[in-house]
């Protein structure tokens, strides 16, 4: 089995695509979000520091199941 390297070295040149300032911004966001629902269960509703962890690790599971399925959708468009 031989490779193609002039398909490697095409490869190689792209440039990595960069994120946007506005999904960084977003990202920040949803972090803050997330500990303040950690902080929120924990120390308002006086729920167990592993229940508040829990629920905001969950929360945050599926935040990222939303955004991998957006993702998916738009580059699938293109």
């Amino acid at each position: 089995m031989t490779v193609d390297r002039d398909v490697i070295e095409v490869h190689e040149q792209a440039p990595p695509d960069e994120v946007s300032r506005a999904t960084v911004v977003a990202y920040a966001v949803a972090a803050a979000l997330l500990v303040g629902w950690f902080l929120f269960g924990w120390l308002v509703l006086r729920q167990g520091f592993v229940d508040s962890v829990g629920e905001s690790a969950g929360a945050g599971f599926a935040l990222l199941l939303v955004v991998s399925v957006v993702g998916t959708v738009r580059r699938s468009r293109r």
